[in-house]
């Protein structure tokens, strides 16, 4: 299942169901940047490479995607999906996520 949703959506996700995994595929550099607080990075490209047990072990866990402006989210999802992820949701781009960020300098 993949589900957009919005922000208010996701933070109840991530305050309700322990295991909850916030997932930003930018680049590292983008992620070096800035990023919301708490989340994971795997970016875009590095899905078919990556080593998916070590990231993301529990294929049933919630994974909330987002990343600039929403067009790698969706494609990041549905990667996911097709490796066997059961519940994706695609919080789309970053931009306004009030919630908490993490700041670093490149």
């Amino acid at each position: 299942m993949i589900q957009a949703i919005s922000f208010a959506e996701g933070k109840h996700i991530l305050d309700t169901y322990p295991g909850s995994v916030l997932l930003d595929v930018r680049t590292e550099d983008e992620y070096a940047v800035e990023h919301a607080a708490g989340a994971k990075l795997l970016p875009l490209d590095d899905i078919e490479d990556a080593d998916l047990p070590e990231i993301l072990p529990d294929k049933n866990a919630r994974i909330l995607i987002y990343c600039r402006t929403g067009r790698r989210s969706a494609l990041a999802a549905a990667q996911l999906f097709d490796l066997g992820y059961t519940h994706l949701y695609d919080l789309g781009g970053l931009n306004g996520w009030p919630y908490g960020m993490e700041y670093g300098l490149l």
